[in-house]
């Protein structure tokens, strides 16, 4: 028996940007892992940064550095991305979390 009133959920948009696509191919030699990287992330839509973005991101990391939390160049665009695009972010980085205190930054599996 089933229940119409029953609603699943719609799984999360999982979005990339190059800089992350960048650092990941810098990470790995060979071409076998570049070609199974690459691979994988033709699945993804990447999000392109416009002009305000680098802008946002400069002024985020020197707040960041401020507050003596520093934020490498790449790291700011990318905090400084989500919150504009209402996105969260998957990492492991614990510089993401110091950044969370100045910034917008929803980070999944953080705790408070």
């Amino acid at each position: 028996m089933s229940n119409p009133e029953i609603q699943t959920e719609t799984p999360p948009t999982v979005v990339t940007t190059g800089i992350v696509l960048q650092e990941l191919l810098q990470g790995f030699s060979g071409a076998r892992a570049q070609d199974t990287i690459i691979g994988r992330f033709q699945a993804l839509p990447f999000l392109t940064p416009d002009r305000k973005d680098p802008i946002d991101a400069a002024l985020l990391r020197k707040l960041c550095r401020r507050l003596s939390a520093p934020l490498g160049t790449s790291d700011a665009l990318l905090a400084q991305l989500c919150p504009r695009y209402d996105l969260t972010l998957r990492t492991a980085d614990p510089g993401f979390t110091r950044a969370a205190v100045p910034c917008p930054l929803n980070i999944w599996g953080a705790t408070p």
